[in-house]
């Protein structure tokens, strides 16, 4: 009987997004095929979903960490490959969580492999943006348009400015589970969000200064010290940040250039970098409707362009570069052999970088569904990001461990081992 199938997700149902859970299905026949499904509904409405089919042992049971789906949106022992595996209702779509505050629901279930796949059995899993106790607190002071997220207790905690990608808007998802972790973090936006402009034709680096600012006055901030996170165009206002301002200790740089791309960059009313652009003729449309831009962008070394290249020599913190082999958005990992070498040139030391093969250009916290290809804020067109869903997957996962370790460890004072605790 259907009502005796039992699907559960441990160790609770509840967890923060970028916690790994063990689904387990018992209560079927001994060998039965089934198909376990997954559905969540992202902010903007889109619908991801993936399908795997799975056989029971002896006992009637399944353990997504032992057993391997046999087909389906995956293959193999992949206990979180429900998730990943996800794939939009539309094309060029990305999971949007924009609110903090909305966990993400997934509904899992399972099905009879024959006939109209009647459901057996199905479970939630509410996956959690913020742990309890982080605290949310929008920020418009001054320049300063963002949301600042606090961990529970006393501090102090390590303070990091959260650069996301480009594109306007304001992007909570990073921030938020880095406060979960034990971070307190400002997320900025530069453009389309409360009072700012819908569009920008320049950045100023004064606007993420004061930024850098405000973190320092947090009175639960573990030092003077800030770290930086970034991505992709992102990337490249991590390095001004490190390169021209003080008390930049850890920044973290994610499949992005080492030149200033797109917009003109200036500090104090003058202009410090040009905008290395785009050269549209090379971009390559492919069948799915969404375009190859890996060599796209100019090139940063050439004489032309050496007014956009960053003087990352000039940073006193540490970096902490992360590159995808297969990114299609641009050679990132091009990108990271010219700044390694160039420090080694400068004798400088204070990095470390980490490149992963089959991996695309969206590196994000881990366990959300594998993104081939979305719209393109500056291109205006769905792009493909590259990578392979599996060895994504597995970047994501690494990366995200990696990140943490290394601004707790340029960012930690020794009584700011505090971790924040779901």
């Amino acid at each position: 009987m259907a009502s005796q199938v039992r699907l559960r997700l441990l160790p609770s149902a509840r967890c923060l997004f970028d916690e790994p859970i063990q689904v387990k299905v018992a209560g079927l026949r001994s060998r039965q095929v089934v198909s376990l499904r997954a559905s969540s509904t992202d902010d903007k409405g889109t619908v991801f979903s993936s399908a795997a089919t799975y056989r029971a042992n002896g006992n009637g049971e399944i353990d997504l960490k032992r057993d391997p789906s046999l087909s389906g949106s995956y293959v193999g022992v992949e206990p979180m490959g429900l998730l990943w595996s996800m794939t939009p209702d539309s094309l060029h779509k990305r999971l949007q969580k924009i609110n903090a505050l909305n966990p993400s629901l997934v509904k899992f279930s399972v099905h009879e492999e024959a006939g109209e796949g009647r459901i057996l059995a199905e479970a939630t899993n509410e996956r959690i943006l913020m742990g309890d106790g982080v605290i949310r607190v929008p920020v418009k002071e001054g320049n300063i348009r963002g949301v600042l997220f606090t961990p529970p207790g006393r501090g102090p905690f390590p303070a990091v400015l959260d650069l996301y990608t480009f594109g306007g808007g304001l992007s909570e998802k990073r921030a938020s589970l880095l406060a979960s972790r034990g971070f307190l973090v400002l997320t900025v936006a530069l453009y389309g969000h409360d009072d700012l402009p819908k569009n920008i034709k320049e950045i100023h680096l004064d606007y993420l200064e004061e930024a850098v600012e405000f973190l320092k006055k947090q009175t639960k901030g573990s030092s003077k010290k800030v770290g930086v996170i970034s991505l992709s165009k992102s990337g490249d206002l991590a390095l001004s940040v490190a390169s021209y301002l003080p008390d930049v200790e850890a920044t973290v740089w994610i499949n992005g250039c080492s030149a200033n791309v797109a917009l003109p960059l200036y500090y104090k009313k003058r202009q410090i970098h040009s905008a290395l652009m785009f050269d549209l003729k090379k971009v390559i449309p492919t069948e799915s409707g969404a375009f190859n831009t890996k060599y796209v962008l100019n090139n940063p070394l050439a004489e032309e362009n050496k007014g956009s290249l960053i003087p990352i020599e000039r940073a006193k913190g540490h970096f902490l570069f992360v590159a995808s082999e297969d990114d299609l958005n641009w050679d990132s990992k091009a990108y990271v052999d010219e700044m390694v070498e160039r420090l080694k040139r400068h004798g400088k030391e204070k990095f470390e970088s980490v490149s992963y093969p089959g991996a695309g250009h969206y590196l994000e916290p881990p366990y959300g569904p594998y993104c081939p290809s979305s719209f393109h804020g500056v291109l205006g067109k769905p792009v493909l990001w590259g990578g392979e869903p599996k060895s994504h997957a597995a970047a994501e996962v690494h990366m995200w461990k990696k990140i943490q370790d290394f601004l707790r460890n340029h960012l930690s004072s020794d009584a700011a081992q505090n971790r924040a605790k779901l």
